[in-house]
């Protein structure tokens, strides 16, 4: 059962060929058995998975079933979810028992999914390889000696080996995108107040989006058709209608214009992955799409730019935890100032703590001229460049990362080379935009992404551009060989 999609779950859910508690104790299983090797799972959350099976089977025999009924799924460990720890994968949240749920943690409820448990994420979101939690690295199943990427690296790579159909992640600056290219998944990071951010753990809050991961493009259809739609609670979610992201799945790629900007393949790409994106973009050549050359000029200035605003955004975010309301607290303190003091340099990892000083030296006064609002017109620019290409294109296509995952510990000592594993995705962020990554192929025996980037609000379109690209491939159908 381990080895079907979403879709295909949830059809043989329907037809009754096994029960969703059956699924869930499989699925349990695996976890028990595979996940110490890979350190993708926070927290599993076996009895209440157990009884949301229980009360599946029961809404699919009553026949009031929706379409995710009695599919199993497991959250990023930054979603609140009511009565169980969400860690956000710091020692500062460590103790912390979430009181509600976030409102993505809801919908799947209503939707009648099975939470399997919370998954091990780069701490508060911040990192690229998911190297920086509490909880210790996650590994990649391709290769345990590699990263899964980050920071919803427990996502993609509990997806990856079969540990769970389909799981949620985050994307500030390439967060869902990255970690799918390295793991061989499908991840959307949807248009920016599409899916709602309450009780989602705020990093940057401006740049922050929740999505679906999953194997495959008809199956991230299926959750974020679950995660869309307004929510009064989240002030920058967007009141607009929601499609069926499934019914466009099918449609023909005649016509479609794909734009290359040259700006993503450049001297950093790696030239296996630039060879597999020029055999990629055949395909939809094959499938009728005709190809264009663009350009996004000002896309060299998205990795300073976002490493002013994310850092700035999160400084102010992360003020909150100071060891006075909830979190970690440092023993017998002397007074008020050591409590903050204390408590904040014991309770953060290390990047949180650089990007926290570098965010409130950006904010400071005589500085939030000079950085800060220069970010911010730098962010518009981006902006326009893509606004100006999408007059002449449907969608933009290129490489999800300049490079396969690296090794665990390469990059941990060069916070910039880390950075830059995110500069063909950060640019997406810093426009509001959809993108969305799908296996392409392999490189060093290790999976390599493409990128497919669309208009606001154009998920519908890149889900069945996706989709008919993995009808023409089975890249999305590989499996690590150690956890088949």
């Amino acid at each position: 059962m381990h080895d079907k999609t979403i879709a295909e779950l949830a059809d043989g859910l329907k037809k009754k060929e096994f029960s969703s508690i059956e699924l869930t104790q499989s699925f349990l299983s695996r976890i028990r058995h595979y996940d110490p090797q890979l350190n993708s799972f926070v927290t599993v959350t076996e009895e209440p998975a157990l009884q949301q099976a229980k009360a599946a089977d029961e809404a699919i025999a009553r026949g009031s079933a929706g379409a995710l009924t009695g599919v199993p799924i497991a959250q990023k460990d930054i979603f609140c979810t009511k009565g169980v720890k969400t860690s956000c994968g710091s020692k500062m949240l460590d103790n912390f028992i979430a009181p509600y749920d976030a409102t993505v943690v809801e919908r799947f409820k209503q939707a009648g999914s099975v939470m399997l448990g919370k998954l091990n994420m780069d701490e508060f979101a911040m990192g690229s390889s998911n190297e920086t939690s509490y909880f210790g690295p996650v590994r990649n199943p391709w290769d345990t000696d590699t990263v899964p990427g980050g920071s919803s690296g427990g996502s993609a790579a509990s997806v990856a080996a079969r540990l769970t159909p389909g799981a949620t992640g985050t994307d500030t600056g390439g967060s869902i995108r990255q970690p799918a290219s390295f793991c061989g998944i499908t991840g959307l990071k949807p248009t920016y107040g599409l899916v709602s951010r309450w009780g989602m753990i705020a990093f940057a809050s401006s740049l922050d989006q929740g999505g679906p991961m999953a194997r495959t493009a008809e199956d991230c259809a299926l959750m974020l058709q679950v995660m869309a739609g307004f929510d009064e609670k989240d002030s920058t979610s967007v009141d607009r209608p929601v499609p069926n992201y499934s019914a466009s799945l099918d449609e023909n790629l005649e016509g479609l214009r794909i734009g290359l900007p040259k700006e993503f393949f450049d001297e950093g790409l790696d030239s296996d992955i630039a060879r597999l994106i020029d055999e990629a973009i055949g395909e939809y050549r094959k499938l009728g799409a005709t190809v264009k050359p663009v350009s996004l000029p000002n896309m060299k200035l998205s990795v300073p730019a976002y490493y002013i605003v994310a850092p700035a955004e999160c400084s102010s975010n992360l003020a909150r935890y100071d060891g006075v309301r909830f979190g970690y607290r440092c023993k017998d303190p002397k007074d008020l100032h050591d409590l903050y003091m204390r408590s904040r340099g014991e309770g953060f990892g290390e990047e949180v703590k650089r990007r926290i000083l570098v965010g409130t030296y950006a904010l400071s006064a005589g500085y939030y001229d000079a950085y800060y609002l220069k970010a911010q017109k730098i962010r518009r620019l981006i902006s326009d460049d893509f606004k100006r290409a999408f007059e002449e294109v449907d969608v933009i296509m290129g490489p999800t990362s300049p490079s396969v995952a690296f090794r665990l510990g390469e990059k941990t000592a060069d916070p910039i080379a880390m950075y830059l594993s995110d500069i063909y995705t950060i640019a997406v962020n810093l426009a509001g935009l959809p993108g969305m990554s799908i296996p392409i192929g392999f490189s060093k025996n290790l999976p390599v992404g493409m990128q497919i980037i669309g208009n606001y609000f154009s998920e519908a379109r890149l889900l069945n551009v996706a989709h008919r690209y993995q009808r023409a491939t089975d890249w999305h159908r590989r499996a690590p060989k150690d956890f088949v």
